[in-house]
């Protein structure tokens, strides 16, 4: 991605963030994926054993983006937002 793709992705990043907005359980993983996978090569984290259900669900929502790339994963990200909170 271009230096004003990343910016935008960032900006998108700070909406999602500190939007007033309740999201559905499916909306909220799409955002938690797209991130995940724009933002790290593997996208899996540890969790405790006490989070085996919301562990399950996010393993999901990773597993649905595995084979995009970071950058397309970004793009997704971005349209997210653009969708459900406001232009960028």
């Amino acid at each position: 991605m271009t230096e004003s793709s990343d910016q935008k992705f960032l900006k998108a990043y700070e909406m999602a963030s500190t939007t007033s907005i309740k999201f559905p359980p499916d909306i909220m993983l799409h955002f938690y994926a797209y991130y995940k996978r724009a933002t790290t090569y593997n996208g899996f984290y540890a969790a405790s054993e006490s989070e085996d259900v919301r562990r399950g669900f996010k393993a999901n929502a990773l597993l649905q983006v595995e084979n995009m790339s970071q950058k397309e994963a970004k793009e997704c990200y971005i349209d997210m937002v653009e969708k459900h909170i406001g232009q960028i």
